[in-house]
């Protein structure tokens, strides 16, 4: 029997550019929690595409570009904009954060236990952009300007 060939190792994304490598792939089924504690999934918002930003509380490119998630949230009404915080000191840590940022578009979601994070193999910050039916069309991995010109652009015909 011939010698098998290991296959290739996907190749690092670059910081800030579209990941397409991942699409077509199912968003997980992984559950986290709004900020009332109530358990959701990405798929309570199918129907729209669906923007999921992993980020933390001490993770400085996340803190970074929140701003600028914020202003696409607000500006993108046919897109669903979620932010689930991988924090494990939770609302306690989060909601304050979050009102001291004077995010107005991005309500908080939770993921105390990084399940999100452990289901798309994702380091923080993480974007990623699903379709209506919940395929994976593109992912960014590091901080990114999402009310930059380019950005705006990525969602043009969605």
């Amino acid at each position: 029997m011939p010698d098998e060939v290991p296959a290739a190792p996907r190749a690092a994304p670059v910081e800030g550019a579209i990941d397409r490598s991942h699409a077509g792939e199912a968003a997980p089924a992984t559950a986290f929690k709004d900020a009332s504690g109530k358990a959701v999934t990405i798929a309570r918002f199918a129907g729209k595409p669906v923007l999921v930003n992993l980020w933390a509380t001490w993770c400085a490119p996340c803190v970074k570009e929140l701003p600028s998630l914020d202003v696409l949230a607000g500006a993108q009404a046919n897109i669903a904009v979620i932010a689930v915080s991988q924090d494990q000191d939770g609302m306690a840590k989060v909601g304050p954060f979050v009102a001291r940022g004077g995010y107005r578009h991005l309500p908080p979601y939770l993921d105390t236990e990084s399940g999100l994070s452990f289901a798309l193999g994702a380091n923080l910050p993480t974007t990623v952009l699903y379709d209506a039916k919940g395929r994976e069309l593109w992912r960014v991995a590091g901080g990114r300007d999402w009310a930059s010109a380019e950005s705006r652009a990525l969602f043009a015909g969605l």
